[in-house]
């Protein structure tokens, strides 16, 4: 029996998808096809689906396909079972293909998938197939991505397999609702330090990750409270176990963050050491009793020694020895570890310029190369700091050969506007992983570190913050969605082109007007580089309110005294990490990256001012001093966010009216907001140097 709690919440989410149509669906729009002939050719393909495998993904698989294309075609397939139907679709593994038609499976992966069009004895099959049922889901949702987007299926022969292993979303949600970092609404899973039982919405959320390819999903914030504690006690766990059957039907495994010094709060232990004998008992036990609820439970997410957050340096161990005892306690059960890189003291004197948080992780986590168990994966923030609107690329990747890595993006955006602002994140992630770490000389990106074939580790892969909240349209700013698709696709193939992942997402959420997609996606392209325009210049970061981080301020975080992490006085900004002069940062990088950012020939000019303390006038490779273009950047910034504005009104009869007006409403605030920015910034540094802008603009 439906409680009336559990009956408003399903009719919440009912409500979204009648109401809120084409916001709630996001890129599963699936509107109907108007092109006769184009309707026709899909059915003659497409008309039937013979189901060769059964299972819970397969279901969902055959649920996606009906609703796909019964929506797009106007009529439902009709389902055949383990005989030979008439021209349709057809749904095998590798086990229940038999020799229907020949598929190398030595060529897939778990994940992987073959599409493949057919014309056999009058008939015309498209065949779906994986390694195993997973791999069929995949397929499925790429078929109708292909049909979505309109494109011609008639000699389909497609191979995939997922670059990354492991494709992960961290959620950091609080039990009483609240999100760290959230800046779409309230948590799905969470209310009043219970479950919200808002089954319906999570099942489309989980269609959403799997459409994309994501597999693994931590529901949790890592900073983990009191209440959350609990999660992994009888009290909860069979709350989790109904959410993770809802991801596990959608080929998502689902991990928790857990708090380290649970043997205390939850046990009657009066320590957490990690190498006392009944703290790793009390673990083993905890593990197993996790496991009899979720037999495929993913693992722990951990966030230690940081930030207030307890750990091993507790009882001086180091983190080889806390992530390790975790390790054991998992491995029976094929579970994994991932320990969190973000590591340093927050309560440093950050006045002292020889103290470089940039350092810390490499610093704490390179010298236990080769310490850690084989089920253990570092997880690894893109930048040394914390997701900031440009920083240098975290110098750790690659520097560990013998140890896991997995990398860390955030798709929510702390520091990038709060999805406020239109800050398309696609273009910064793909800088990130095409990165040269000549970690085993030239040929060794990032993305060839996080996929693991670097140096072939067993466990390797990427996570993102999300980004999602229980707003109606999923993101609070409707083209957040954007950063979210464009995650999943860039984790599942980090060698997609920006540009292919945005038509592929534009076409999918707006349709095929050729104004829309072309306009649409050059906001989106241009509008990092824009954010980064009127805000933080040349890579030196922050200045931003303390606490919440959303609007300019800048000597604000709450880190930093008298401008820490800018250094800025009366004749220059920028931090020293140069280890001629600073504070050696440079050195944590490969012979190549540390002697580029070590001189100020060779250091680029987007990232000066996080290795070098320069004077105002020293000369960019642009031409420009750093003063002017300090100036310039945020004059011009504000321009482009005004044009975003313009840009998207001359869409007005392109677009819904809903989605037009949250739009608008977004970019409004955002070109207003942008002007505060210039005016703070070019203020603060007008009075600091003492140097009027060249052009002589109006700096209050």
């Amino acid at each position: 029996m439906t409680s009336l709690a559990e009956g408003t919440l399903m009719n919440t989410t009912d409500r979204h998808r009648a109401e809120h149509k084409e916001s709630y669906a996001c890129w599963l729009q699936y509107h109907k096809i108007e092109d006769a002939a184009l309707v026709e050719e899909y059915r003659n393909w497409c008309g039937n689906l013979e189901i060769l495998t059964v299972s819970l993904v397969m279901d969902s698989a055959q649920k996606e396909l009906l609703r796909g294309i019964s929506s797009m075609i106007g009529s439902e397939p009709d389902i055949f079972a383990e005989t030979t139907s008439p021209s349709g679709l057809v749904l095998a593994t590798m086990e229940s293909l038999g020799g229907r038609i020949i598929v190398d499976f030595n060529q897939l992966n778990d994940d992987g998938y073959v599409i493949k069009a057919v014309e056999e004895a009058g008939q015309k099959h498209i065949y779906l197939v994986g390694k195993k049922d997973a791999g069929v889901l995949y397929a499925s949702f790429h078929l109708l991505r292909l049909l979505q987007n309109r494109e011609n299926i008639k000699k389909l022969d497609i191979l995939e397999n997922p670059k990354n292993q492991l494709r992960m979303i961290n959620h950091w949600d609080n039990m009483d609702n609240s999100i760290e970092r959230g800046y779409a609404g309230l948590s799905i899973f969470y209310k009043d330090n219970q479950f919200t039982n808002e089954w319906n919405r999570i099942e489309d959320y989980a269609r959403l990750l799997a459409s994309v390819g994501i597999n693994g999903v931590s529901i949790n914030n890592v900073n983990v409270h009191k209440v959350e504690t609990n999660l992994i006690t009888s009290e909860f766990l069979p709350k989790v176990a109904e959410t993770a059957g809802i991801f596990r039907a959608y080929g998502i495994k689902t991990f928790l963050s857990i708090n380290y010094a649970s043997p205390i709060s939850l046990g009657d232990l009066t320590t957490a050491d990690p190498l006392d004998p009944s703290v790793r008992e009390w673990w083993k036990t905890k593990a197993k009793e996790i496991y009899q609820y979720i037999p495929d439970f993913g693992g722990f997410l951990v966030k230690a020694d940081s930030e207030h957050r307890p750990g091993p340096f507790t009882y001086n161990r180091n983190h080889a020895d806390g992530s390790n005892m975790l390790a054991e306690a998992l491995e029976p059960f094929g579970g994994i570890v991932i320990w969190r890189c973000f590591v340093y003291n927050c309560l440093q004197d950050w006045r002292d310029r020889s103290t470089d948080r940039a350092r810390a992780a490499y610093d704490h986590f390179k010298p236990l190369d080769g310490q850690f168990h084989t089920n253990v994966i570092l997880q690894i923030k893109n930048g040394p700091m914390d997701f900031q609107v440009r920083e240098a690329v975290s110098p750790l990747f690659g520097a560990m050969e013998k140890t896991n890595q997995m990398l860390e993006f955030q798709i929510a955006q702390e520091y990038t506007g709060q999805q406020r602002h239109l800050c398309y994140l696609v273009p910064q992630w793909k800088e990130v992983l095409d990165f040269e770490t000549y970690a085993k000389g030239e040929g060794s990106p990032v993305k060839r570190v996080v996929d693991g074939s670097l140096f072939n580790n067993k466990f390797s892969g990427i996570a993102a913050v999300s980004n999602i909240g229980n707003d109606y349209n999923w993101t609070g700013h409707t083209l957040a969605q954007a950063n979210l698709y464009g995650y999943g696709r860039l984790t599942w193939n980090p060698d997609l082109s920006a540009e292919a992942i945005t038509s592929e997402w534009i076409e999918q959420t707006f349709g095929h007007d050729e104004a829309v997609m072309e306009t649409v996606s050059q906001m989106l392209l241009d509008s990092w580089r824009i954010y980064e325009n009127y805000t933080s210049p040349l890579g030196v970061g922050w200045m931003v309110n303390p606490h919440h981080h959303y609007g300019p301020n800048v000597d604000g975080y709450e880190y930093s005294v008298w401008g820490t992490y800018h250094f800025a006085d009366c004749h220059g900004i920028g931090v020293d990490r140069t280890v001629k002069t600073g504070t050696g940062y440079t050195s944590q990088y490969f012979k190549e990256n540390e002697a580029m950012y070590e001189s100020l020939e060779t250091c680029p000019d987007e990232l000066l001012l996080f290795f070098h303390h320069v004077p105002y006038t020293h000369v960019l490779k642009s031409g420009e001093t750093v003063i002017q273009h300090i100036y310039n950047t945020h004059f011009e910034g504000v321009e482009q966010a005004k044009r975003l504005v313009q840009n998207w009104t001359e869409l007005k009869d392109k677009i819904d009216g809903e989605r037009y007006e949250d739009i608008l409403k977004r970019l409004q605030e955002q070109a207003e907001h942008a002007k505060e920015w210039r005016d703070i910034i070019n203020t603060y540094f007008y009075r600091k140097s003492g140097i009027q802008d060249e052009l002589n603009r109006k700096i209050y």
